[in-house]
């Protein structure tokens, strides 16, 4: 009866949402002391935080993937914020990694239609937020390769190129852009931010939140706190404090 009731007056709750959309490092993101995990514990009972991260997918493939995931309708009016951190595959080493690996400039243009997409769905570019891939710790993430029978696929001067291109691109296009890259190598070791050279490990996972949540929390600052405390709740009568 009451969700009949709540129905006729029209007030189904439109839960606001945050979208996390990239590959591994996105996916992994709510797996414990994760930096998805960190922000959809800041947003509870204001946004929900969606994980559309995509283990080993490039800008090629996400690219074609993304009109499946967010359509022009209430998932795209609902939508208050989306990342988009993707590189670390697309950096792979032409030579040693055909199948992730896409050229620098199809990368820059893959994020550009990415983007231009999201606008075709009137989310507008403030509400987008580039993310550049990490450095990459060469030694560790070589023992990582290794052991899987590989060779050494990536290097961290390419994926700072893949950065550069990101950030550029945020610049031409107006979005806010995360230039982890840059910032984990500021003056530091950056190896402690890497759990095998190439995803994050807690100590990254808890940089990048702070990063992205300094970036968000003007964004999202003005999202109310949804549905009401239960101190405030009418219990004599809940329908006037929940309808």
């Amino acid at each position: 009866m009451a969700l009949a009731e709540a129905r006729a007056r029209g007030r189904i709750l439109l839960w606001p949402r945050v979208v996390l959309f990239g590959d591994s490092i996105t996916e992994f993101s709510f797996q414990e002391n994760g930096w998805g995990a960190y922000l959809a514990e800041r947003l509870v009972r204001k946004c929900d935080v969606v994980n559309r991260g995509l283990s080993g997918y490039n800008t090629r493939w996400a690219k074609l993937s993304l009109p499946r995931l967010i359509t022009k309708s209430a998932s795209a009016e609902s939508t208050v914020a989306v990342t988009i951190f993707f590189g670390a595959n697309d950096s792979a080493l032409k030579d040693l990694n055909p199948k992730q690996h896409v050229p620098l400039e199809e990368y820059a243009a893959n994020l550009k239609s990415m983007i231009q997409y999201l606008k075709s769905v009137d989310i507008t570019e403030d509400r987008i937020i580039l993310i550049t891939p990490p450095p990459l710790q060469e030694s560790a993430w070589e023992k990582a390769c290794l052991a899987k029978g590989d060779k050494l696929n990536r290097c961290n001067a390419t994926t700072g190129k893949y950065a550069q291109a990101c950030v550029q691109v945020a610049r031409d296009c107006g979005t806010d852009v995360l230039d982890l890259w840059t910032l984990m190598q500021k003056n530091q070791d950056f190896s402690s931010y890497l759990s095998d050279g190439l995803h994050l490990s807690a100590k990254g996972n808890s940089f990048l939140a702070a990063q992205l949540w300094s970036c968000l929390e003007k964004k999202l600052s003005a999202l109310p706190f949804l549905l009401p405390y239960w101190r405030d709740v009418d219990h004599e009568n809940p329908e006037a404090s929940l309808l």
